[in-house]
């Protein structure tokens, strides 16, 4: 006969899967596994601990976040887009992400010994979105990012103000507040053996900033800085 009652740490644990996820686990066997780090686990070779779901939740949540970020940020460049992905993923932020979901409050691991619990919360992030991945599918896992962790855990001006160079910058600013972008080339001369180039950023067909540079792209750095600086948001 199968038993049907959860225990009390099962409820737990369903509780903060469908609080911090938004996802009702259907095979809570997934998640009990991606919350057990292997110092838990002992010698006990019938179980194993959550190293296999973080492997595949890793996978899951760069492909997430990466269509995430290209539907997001239709003007960002590849490199914008790849800089901000890697400030997401990588390791440091997913420890602090972990840690702001309060995930130790569900982890099961030996506390008798000396460990980085902000770490292990990172990895068990990572187990826990392979667990939703298998318990419900990958559109199910992609409405939990979306819509709760990185609604509710991800500042992403911040992110974007540390990673994103100014004309990304401006690009994004002005999609946010449907305004028209251009960059127009003022003049380009060849002076002591190199080019200087010249820019103006254009706003709604209005002139702003005024940069030059040795190429364009350095011109256009520089003319989106003195933009926001015009506009009063640097």
């Amino acid at each position: 006969m199968f038993r049907n009652k959860k225990t009390e740490g099962e409820l737990k644990l369903f509780r903060f899967i469908l609080a911090k996820f938004g996802y009702k686990p259907k095979r809570l066997s997934y998640f009990q596994k991606a919350i057990t780090h292997r110092s838990f686990i002992g010698n006990n070779r019938e179980e194993y601990s959550n190293e296999r779901l973080e492997y595949l939740g890793d996978a899951i949540l760069d492909s997430i976040t990466a269509e995430y970020l290209f539907l997001k940020f239709p003007d960002n460049d590849e490199g914008a887009l790849t800089k901000l992905k890697s400030k997401i993923v990588n390791r440091k932020n997913l420890s602090k992400l972990g840690e702001d979901m309060g995930i130790r409050e569900v982890l099961l691991y030996n506390q008798s010994r000396s460990i980085n619990i902000s770490s292990l919360e990172g990895n068990a992030f990572e187990a826990i979105v392979g667990a939703i991945y298998l318990d419900g599918g990958y559109e199910k896992t992609k409405k939990a990012l979306k819509n709760h962790v990185f609604r509710k855990y991800l500042d992403f001006n911040q992110l974007l103000q540390e990673e994103i160079d100014f004309k990304s910058k401006l690009y994004i600013w002005c999609q946010r507040k449907k305004l028209k972008l251009n960059f127009k080339l003022v003049s380009e001369e060849h002076k002591s053996g190199q080019w200087e180039y010249t820019i103006v950023v254009q706003i709604n067909n209005q002139d702003y900033g005024l940069g030059g540079g040795s190429s364009k792209k350095v011109a256009e750095q520089n003319a989106s800085k003195e933009t926001f600086e015009l506009l009063g948001e640097l």
